[in-house]
């Protein structure tokens, strides 16, 4: 059954040579019954891990395997030998009276896939279908006995014979459902309920292995949604439906079929007092009412599916300009709702940027993402002024990188002699030599602290550190003069560095966002395997390189596209949201 196929391909108890030759009958032989724990938790989840591939090349199509409880393999205790009776001669022997027919037992596995969350609603029906299922399989037991269905396969018709009866039903999502159906069907898309017989007519065991029944619940999600009930009362139909499949019904052979098996569907919905119509009949008035709905077309998840799904990743680490903002420098209600909805599924969000904190702080402040249930705050880990100042837990300093001040002198002449607007950011400031209008909308578009203005170069030098100085001037002048000219002069005292096509920043030898991001990840004992970042500019290229998936945007520069593992849409095109709801789950 489904729920033992995880001990036998994480174990390799029947992965040698011997047991590879071993017959479909040694194999189901060979499996014992299962005792369940008494804890309810064990005894109704039962995480899978499975290998499609090993599954198809040792059972074909069907699942045989050892079951374990808490990692503990449990068997029925071997047969003891002969028992001896003492021999008394001259005693009377007592007429036994006759054994009673033993009532069949259903021994019912519910699983919950282990890629499904913890999620409550998705637990009560588990354990609710503990109590439905065997309802259900002792009402189709009984529609055998007289059952006068010309098209069923009739396998499986006097239960006389068995002692027990094993069935197992699993829950999962849409990604495993698709990979079962395609392995098995070749079908290379997701379903509602697939069922898999285990019964072999050939084998005379006192116990009757119906098989497995494969449910997607975000595929019932949907469906329960479309017919106006709810998920519990969709998979119930499912699991009727699943289960006349094993019982030998087929509605896909013939028209005759599917009526038949349209007609036990509906008895046994309307015999249990369960809600809703059978699958095939819900099929046909979906087909006759309703809108054609497109296909689902990209691996996006969104709403009420995502909480199907566990995050992929531990931490995301996003870029500000260029990618969680739009080209207007402001964050959209879909980016901002997807952050949120990150957070709510447990992620960690992380700013690592080449604005200031105080900046990043004020821009996200209008999305309600600050504070101790956002993503930026004073208290909270983050990357900023392109990882030259990094904070760790409770927001303290890990990390502070200073421009050489021979630079910074030379860097604030030029402004002076060229009239180029120069800010420099030291920590929660920015300072700069005279004002202009550029440097007014480093506040009012970018939200950076508004620039004091420092009356000599000596002075501003003087006032404290400085991590790094941006020039400000077309795009033109940026690329023909203003780069050609510092990439030559800094020499190997400084690096410049683009994040927008009209700033050029001078920062400290070796800077990079990917450095910042490192020692924050050893600061707060993460691996990069554990993250997802996301960028668009140059800045970002080797935090891209360090995270497990490293997603660019569209709008992006070419060099950091080329990087990235992946390509999203455009800032402007909700980015962010996109990349979280298609790779962060």
């Amino acid at each position: 059954m489904l729920s033992r196929v995880c001990p036998i391909l994480r174990y390799n108890r029947l992965c040698s040579a011997e047991a590879r030759g071993m017959s479909r009958a040694t194999l189901l032989l060979l499996q014992p019954i299962f005792l369940r724990s008494s804890s309810p938790r064990t005894a109704l989840v039962n995480r899978l891990d499975v290998s499609y591939s090993e599954i198809s090349r040792m059972f074909r199509r069907s699942f045989h395997a050892l079951r374990s409880t808490g990692g503990d393999w449990t068997k029925l205790p071997k047969p003891a030998g002969r028992v001896f009776a003492e021999r008394r001669e001259y005693r009377k022997m007592r007429r036994r009276a006759p054994k009673k027919k033993q009532e069949l037992e259903l021994s019912v596995s519910i699983c919950i896939e282990e890629q499904l969350p913890d999620d409550i609603e998705i637990q009560n029906i588990a354990e609710m279908l503990r109590l439905n299922v065997p309802m259900a399989m002792k009402l189709a037991f009984n529609g055998l006995k007289d059952s006068k269905y010309k098209t069923r396969e009739t396998d499986i018709e006097d239960l006389g014979g068995y002692e027990t009866v094993d069935l197992s039903v699993m829950l999962c999502n849409d990604d495993f459902i698709c990979k079962l159906n395609k392995e098995w069907r070749g079908e290379d898309h997701a379903t509602d309920v697939l069922s898999m017989s285990q019964h072999v007519p050939e084998l005379k065991l006192p116990v009757l292995m119906m098989g497995d029944i494969v449910i997607s619940v975000e595929t019932a999600a949907r469906q329960a949604a479309e017919r106006g009930h709810s998920l519990l009362d969709e998979i119930r139909i499912l699991m009727i439906h699943g289960l006349l499949h094993l019982l030998g019904f087929d509605h896909e052979i013939s028209d005759e079929a599917e009526k038949e098996m349209e007609e036990e569907e509906e008895l046994l919905l309307k015999s249990l007092g369960w809600k809703g119509k059978g699958l095939i009949q819900s099929a046909y008035d979906i087909e006759k009412t309703a809108k054609p709905q497109p296909e689902k077309s990209d691996d996006r998840k969104e709403g009420d599916d995502l909480r199907l799904y566990k995050p992929k990743f531990s931490y995301i680490f996003c870029d500000m300009d260029g990618t969680l903002l739009n080209s207007k420098s402001q964050i959209s209600e879909a980016n901002a709702e997807a952050l949120k909805e990150a957070l709510r599924r447990g992620l960690k969000v992380v700013i690592a940027t080449g604005k200031s904190r105080p900046g990043a702080i004020r821009i996200l402040k209008t999305a309600d993402l600050t504070g101790s249930d956002g993503i930026v705050s004073e208290s909270s880990p983050g990357v900023f002024v392109q990882g030259l100042l990094v904070y760790g837990r409770q927001g303290k300093e890990v990390y502070r990188g200073n421009l050489d001040r021979d630079v910074c002198r030379e860097t604030c002449l030029y402004s002076l002699e060229h009239r180029i607007p120069l800010i420099a950011f030291s920590q929660d400031r920015c300072l700069t030599l005279f004002d202009h209008p550029l440097v007014d909308s480093l506040h009012t578009i970018y939200n950076e602290p508004k620039a004091e203005i420092i009356s000599s170069v000596d002075q501003l030098i003087a006032e404290s550190d400085i991590q790094k100085v941006i020039f400000m001037d077309t795009t033109e002048g940026v690329s023909s003069v203003i780069r050609p000219y510092w990439s030559e002069a800094t020499g190997d005292r400084a690096n410049v560095v683009q994040a927008q096509s009209d700033m050029l920043e001078i920062v400290p030898p070796g800077t990079s966002k990917g450095n910042g991001v490192k020692m924050l990840l050893n600061h707060l004992g993460v691996s990069p395997d554990e993250i997802m970042a996301i960028g668009d500019g140059e800045n970002d290229i080797e935090m891209l390189e360090l995270a497990s998936l490293g997603v660019a945007m569209s709008n992006g520069a070419e060099k950091t596209k080329a990087v990235a593992d992946v390509i999203g849409v455009s800032n402007d095109q909700d980015g962010v949201a996109d990349a979280i709801y298609r790779y962060a789950f």
